[in-house]
């Protein structure tokens, strides 16, 4: 078995609907890590009032508590996405591709509310760090 993250799409269902993998494949003895919902929130606490500047700074603050454990976006697994507005596809996808190099297994949500009332999209992650 190889000691790498495999991502697939089986024949037996229907190909993705989005940029997503069906199947994600952690190796035996990685390290599993769950990170909570990132928030679209700036350093100094502020959320910003548009759902794309909020996508914008979810996505920064991902990468932020990926760097911090010594991970990249390569070693997430699964992203959930919660959103209370329509998600513009155009905007995200293109965040979506420069964040993530291969597609991890995916599921979104749309909510009628999140935990502040100016919240409009949570992001969580978990990730895998197969042993070398």
């Amino acid at each position: 078995m190889t000691n790498k993250i495999i991502r697939r799409n089986p024949n037996a269902v229907p190909a993705p609907v989005g940029e997503y993998s069906h199947v994600t494949v952690i190796p035996a003895n990685s390290t599993l890590y769950t990170f909570s919902g990132q928030i679209g929130i700036d350093s100094s606490g502020t959320i910003p009032k548009t759902h794309r500047q909020q996508v914008e700074y979810t996505f920064a603050n991902m990468r932020r508590v990926l760097d911090a454990e010594g991970l990249t976006a390569e070693n997430v697994i699964k992203v959930n996405i919660w959103s209370v507005e329509e998600i513009d596809w155009e905007h995200f996808d293109a965040i979506w591709h420069d964040f993530f190099p291969e597609n991890p297994s995916m599921t979104i949500v749309y909510v009628t509310a999140l935990g502040l009332p100016e919240l409009s999209i949570e992001i969580d992650l978990l990730a895998a760090k197969p042993q070398n």
